[in-house]
């Protein structure tokens, strides 16, 4: 049974008594609709997935909010107001927790305090962790830890970061008071003390990473603060053009129209054009486009203007940011002023200040003193005014990398890394679909730490292998599925389906086949399948077939259950289905999965809910097979009721195979159980005679008969080492069959009269 999940709002939680404990608060409602009680441990999803405790929120806090201090917002790799993916999840208390930390508490804090400051706390490998205890929840006295570190360190203790470095057993643990806490045995890094801390990398190996993604969120700032005008290049030199990867027609043409407008401005005024530059920079998110922009700019006057952090201030100090920028530009001489996310600058809901700071805009870049260039990852959410001929009449656009690209991003980020062996680029880079350079250099930093953990334990010099960038794939997840929830995957493949012939053949040849083989279909002159529709009766295997998939690791999986998209507002429930096919393309190659799709896509003019199914079917059929191309994205749905679907989504060109999924036989439901019992000690039981008796049971049946047995065996002898078939007696007894014998008729009528 999938554990349920819910998509929260991130928000900084500015309690002084909750910063930086590890701690993060949701309202009460939240609690119930997952199943968690207050200081249990929860999984929080963004650009990493991370594990927390989770305490009760007092009811003035929205049910959708989460509330997070500013560590976790590091940890999870995202900003304030993005949507996290939060669910229960089950920890192990920890038997060793390994952390590096700057050298002044490595030399001051002993194991046995450290282990203190982190007592109750839940931890990964890779995340950053303050020494404040966690001094909430029940039974967590931390008066003599705040005192052992207040001594130990001074009144600065309490912004030490550490970094932890290896956990025994691996994955999300708790620290227990039985938990050995120790410093990593290499050589402490410094951390700065308000920031997660990140892996070195020399300029060399820096890939062309957008810099506007800040992990933390935005620090509220003073109204009578000065407005931040231009962001300091001397920490980190822009990257010379030559080391730029995938962006050579980009940084040309961007580099001609400059040298055209701010070199040579009399050739253009002798053809009767007025020398003028606007430019507007598209692309997903961490693509890299500032980066570029940056290092085309290098040896010019240059001053750059971060659009979130601006676009926080009040009204007049966001108008004096552009100003005093386009001053300092005009006395320098020509020279480019970047505006990163525009969109959070100029948004499209404008106030009467966006008018003035457009005419600030226009003004400058018409004396043809100053070049405009703007960056935005959606450019439908910016001012429209800033596209008008007198702004920002050209655009460039910086897409997803492919797996080629990816793989030449890897081998940039990497050229100075010491390495064990040769790293298989091809292989990281075919298993990390919809990946931007940002998030490869979340997997190359991921893969470090566990490299140094490694080195550590065996005192080897520190290299990183192939082993270690896979692993820090299971941990990392690129920008464009923030908003979709994980599949839950596991060590299946298609193989392990079963005897379900038929629907491993349909999947191979829509999903797997355009993947492994595209110049196949291109010799043959098809399009490859654009979908496929999987139905049966339920808990025969429909969502673990996708599971399956996912766990290819090959494409990016996009999941809807049921009525997800419908809203009760007029055009948000379309909005929401442009949204989900605009993510999947932006992560192609990617599969759409519409579980429930007869809640989804109902029959047209029979529904009683103001239009609303009929509007989002007519949504679906025009991302399916509309103006625009549905390029490496294909569409799966599942349901037990195909007969309620409307019959427009079933033609060819949309979801164009319909696969039955039968009942499991005898045969089927011998090897389901024979997966389902591998880690359950069975005595001596044939599993073969089991499954001829179990007629009428699905796949979830023969699972949940498994798992009852195991429970019948822990009521039997709490200290039971093995599972008899006395205990399964006792199963069969409580878990029937659920398979409804009309039903599963009424589908086989179906499917006959499908294929006749």
């Amino acid at each position: 049974m999938t554990e349920p999940s819910l998509a929260l709002t991130a928000r900084l939680n500015t309690s002084a008594a909750d910063s930086r404990r590890g701690l993060v608060r949701v309202h009460p409602e939240v609690l119930a609709a997952l199943s968690l009680r207050e200081w249990d441990a929860i999984s929080l999803t963004g650009a990493r997935t991370v594990t927390s405790v989770v305490a009760r929120a007092s009811d003035d806090v929205p049910p959708g909010t989460l509330l997070l201090d500013d560590i976790t917002f590091s940890n999870l790799g995202v900003r304030e107001n993005t949507q996290v993916i939060v669910g229960p999840v089950t920890v192990y208390g920890a038997s060793k927790v390994t952390v590096s930390g700057s050298s002044a508490a490595v030399s001051a804090v002993a194991d046995a305090a450290l282990r203190r400051a982190l007592l109750g706390k839940i931890v990964s490998v890779g995340d950053a962790v303050a020494l404040l205890p966690r001094d909430l929840g029940p039974d967590l006295a931390a008066s003599e830890a705040t005192q052992s570190m207040a001594r130990a360190l001074g009144i600065t203790w309490t912004n030490e970061l550490l970094t932890v470095t290896a956990t025994e057993p691996a994955g999300p643990v708790s620290v227990q008071t039985n938990t050995a806490v120790v410093w990593a045995s290499s050589s402490p890094v410094e951390h700065s003390r308000n920031a997660s801390p990140p892996v070195e990398r020399s300029r060399d190996a820096l890939p062309p990473v957008e810099r506007s993604r800040d992990a933390s969120p935005p620090v509220e700032r003073s109204r009578d603060a000065s407005p931040p005008v231009e962001r300091s290049r001397d920490a980190l030199p822009p990257l010379p053009v030559a080391e730029l990867v995938g962006v050579d027609s980009q940084t040309a043409r961007l580099t001609e129209w400059l040298s055209v407008t701010l070199d040579s401005p009399d050739i253009l005024a002798a053809l009767g054009a007025q020398p003028r530059l606007g430019v507007l920079v598209t692309g997903p998110s961490g693509v890299g486009k500032a980066t570029v922009v940056r290092s085309v700019c290098a040896d010019r006057p240059f001053v750059e203007i971060d659009g979130p952090t601006t676009g926080a201030l009040v009204a007049e100090s966001r108008r004096a940011a552009v100003s005093s920028a386009v001053a300092r530009l005009r006395a320098q001489g020509p020279g480019v002023l970047l505006i990163t996310d525009v969109d959070a600058l100029l948004p499209v809901d404008a106030d009467p200040v966006s008018t003035l700071i457009l005419d600030d805009l226009r003004s400058a870049i018409g004396s043809g003193t100053v070049a405009l260039v703007a960056t935005s990852a959606d450019a439908t959410k910016a001012d429209p005014r800033l596209r008008e001929p007198d702004l920002c009449d050209r655009s460039l656009t910086i897409g997803l990398p492919d797996a080629p690209l990816r793989a030449k991003l890897l081998a940039a980020i990497l050229r100075s890394v010491p390495v064990d062996g040769e790293l298989d680029f091809d292989d990281v880079a075919a298993h990390t679909p919809g990946f931007v350079a940002a998030d490869l250099a979340a997997v190359v930093r991921d893969a470090a730490l566990r490299a140094a953990a490694r080195a550590a334990e065996t005192s080897e010099e520190p290299a990183l292998r192939t082993s270690d960038l896979t692993e820090a794939l299971a941990v990392v997840r690129p920008a464009s599925r923030l908003e979709s929830p994980d599949v839950a995957l596991g060590s299946i493949t298609l193989d392990d389906v079963g005897d379900m012939v038929e629907t491993r053949q349909a999947l191979t040849e829509a999903v797997l086949w355009p993947l492994q083989h595209p110049d196949t279909f291109t010799r043959l002159g098809v399009d490859p399948p654009r979908g496929v529709l999987l139905y049966g009766p339920p808990g025969c295997g429909k969502t673990f077939v996708v599971r399956a998939l996912a766990a290819s690791g090959r494409l990016s999986v996009h999941t809807v259950k049921g009525a997800e998209l419908l809203d009760k507002w007029v055009g948000a429930s379309e909005r929401a289905v442009r949204d989900l096919f605009t993510r999947a393309r932006e992560s192609a190659p990617s599969l759409i999965f519409l579980d429930e799709v007869d809640a989804l896509a109902p029959r047209r003019g029979g529904s009683t809910d103001s239009g609303v199914a009929d509007r989002v079917v007519a949504a679906l059929l025009t991302e399916l097979d509309g103006v625009e191309p549905l390029s490496d994205v294909v569409v799966l749905g599942a349901t037990n009721r195909p007969d309620l679907i409307d019959p427009a989504l079933l033609r060819p060109g949309r979801l164009e195979r319909l696969v039955f999924v039968p009942p499991p036989n005898a045969a089927a439901r011998a090897d389901i159980l024979r997966a389902s019992s591998r880690n359950v000690p069975l005595a001596e039981i044939d599993l073969d005679a089991l499954a001829t008796d179990l007629d009428g049971y699905s796949a979830a049946d023969c699972s949940a008969l498994l798992r009852e047995a195991a429970l019948a065996a822990m009521r039997r002898d709490i200290e039971a080492a093995t599972v008899t078939s006395a205990d399964l007696d006792v199963a069969r007894a409580a878990v029937r069959p659920s398979l409804d014998p009309d039903q599963v008729a009424e589908l086989e009528a179906y499917a006959e009269r499908r294929r006749s």
